[in-house]
């Protein structure tokens, strides 16, 4: 027994370990910056005039997926985001066409899907995505309609109509740029601009007993911990250690800690963005093309936050660090969790159930995405290596659909935004969608002809139409 909760132990610290080394910071950290400043500096009338429940749903939802399909970003990621957009007055449907179609469909994980897998697992993979994504909005927009009038009538009583401003525009466009800075994966952001080597005999060893402390296993997920990503690790506590009142008490005013976090901050995505290597003669460091435009944008944003009123600035930091404190505990608990409960669950039980394209199959991809979270884009190398095992294209579109939306992590967080009601209603839509989009494409795969898979589809939209239709009309009755 007590060596199975040391099991359990090492693989839930081993999973938030590498997490917070190779995830949070390139990505996660700009995303809290930027939802801040939407929380902040956009006036809720700009929010509302384009994603509000008022818009034209011809304007808002494509809005929404086409925001989305910008951002290269997993389903922790998106979460600032998500939770900024809708505090702000959007409307449910929107935000969560948004939280859907940015893991899922972005124009990275779409174009990666079609190098690894085939043009047709990205088609398919696009197609099911947008009409899955509005298809869920609206169904969400629905079902929760009249808690949502009462939101975003509040919305509109305090919303002062202005517009977003340039400046206003600009600054969150430069930490958006900042964001794709650290994710994307060119040739020219990853390639080596300058280098040197810090002698250190006892490299090799340190980095050894990494590996056998946090050990890495593809197949299941687990990352492994460089000795970056220690010193990563390192710096995200300093980070919060200041922050504490560098930024939760910033509202009050601007104080040495509040430029002593900032600072952290800038310099700790800086060295996240080099190229750290362990060789036997210590580490070889390469500056980047990544790490030189995260600095250029780092820069630059000192200039901008200088056209701000003081206020400003200061409401965008402690909007930031409120969104910190809601988002990160919950994010951290989930992630240890998936690393307790990956350690349970073996691929080749998942293996077993997937071979064909039934309903137990598509289920079992979609609580394959759930319980065995990768970050993004790491799920379409997962996704081929199943594919060569020989599970059926049907249940890997399931797969593929649900895990960049569904993680253990993202639930929890996505229920303290929007509530457990709403929350557990968009992980089932998204469970079934999904399980429904690998039944249809591996029925295709399998031959089926395509006018009878139209004619099903057809058949399931006009019942889940009428049946929207139906409490629409009851709830006007009552």
């Amino acid at each position: 027994m007590a060596d199975i909760f040391l099991m359990a132990l090492q693989g839930g610290l081993a999973s938030l370990a590498s997490y917070l080394a190779a995830h949070v910071l390139l990505c996660l950290v700009p995303a809290f910056f930027i939802a801040g400043a939407l929380s902040a500096l956009v006036p809720q009338q700009s929010i509302i005039r384009y994603l509000g429940p008022d818009a034209p749903k011809w304007v808002s939802y494509p809005a929404a997926a086409g925001a989305g399909s910008l951002l290269a970003v997993c389903s922790c990621t998106i979460q600032p985001l998500f939770a900024g957009i809708y505090k702000k007055g959007a409307g449910l449907g929107p935000a969560i066409t948004f939280l859907f179609f940015a893991p899922a469909a972005n124009i990275l994980a779409l174009s990666y899907t079609g190098v690894a897998l085939g043009a047709d697992f990205a088609i398919a993979r696009i197609l099911l995505a947008l009409s899955f994504g509005i298809g869920i909005g609206m169904i969400m927009a629905t079902l929760f309609r009249a808690s949502e009038a009462a939101r975003v009538t509040d919305a509109r009583a305090f919303g002062s109509g202005e517009r977003i401003s340039g400046k206003a525009l600009a600054f969150v466009g430069i930490l958006v740029a900042l964001l794709i800075a650290g994710t994307l994966k060119v040739d020219f952001l990853k390639a080596g601009v300058a280098g040197f080597e810090l002698p250190w005999s006892g490299a090799v060893a340190a980095q050894a007993a990494l590996d056998r402390w946090v050990p890495a296993d593809p197949a299941t997920g687990a990352e492994g911990l460089s000795l970056q990503g220690l010193v990563l690790i390192g710096l995200l506590a300093a980070i919060g250690a200041v922050a504490w009142r560098g930024l939760g008490k910033v509202d009050e005013d601007f104080r040495r800690l509040t430029w002593t976090t900032l600072a952290l901050v800038a310099a700790t995505l800086i060295f996240a963005a080099l190229a750290v290597a362990v060789t036997e003669n210590g580490l070889s460091v390469t500056l980047t093309g990544r790490a030189v435009a995260v600095a250029v944008l780092c820069t630059v944003l000192l200039p901008l936050a200088r056209r701000f009123e003081s206020w400003d600035m200061q409401q965008w930091l402690w909007e930031t660090w409120r969104f910190v404190k809601m988002i990160f505990p919950l994010l951290v608990v989930g992630v240890f969790l998936v690393g307790v409960i990956r350690v349970f669950i073996r691929p080749e039980w998942i293996h077993a159930v997937a071979g064909a394209n039934t309903v137990v199959a598509n289920l079992a991809g979609v609580v394959f995405g759930v319980f065995m979270y990768f970050p993004t884009l790491v799920e379409v190398p997962i996704a081929k290596m199943f594919l060569s095992l020989g599970m059926h294209p049907g249940p890997l579109i399931a797969y593929l659909m649900a895990d960049p939306e569904l993680s253990l992590q993202s639930i929890l967080i996505t229920a303290a935004i929007i509530g457990k009601l709403k929350a557990w209603t968009y992980v089932g839509l998204v469970a079934v969608f999904s399980t429904l989009a690998g039944l249809t494409y591996g029925a295709w795969v399998d031959g089926v002809p395509i006018v009878v898979l139209a004619g099903a589809v057809t058949v399931f939209v006009a019942a889940l139409v009428g049946a929207l239709h139906s409490v629409e009309r009851f709830r006007k009755t009552a």
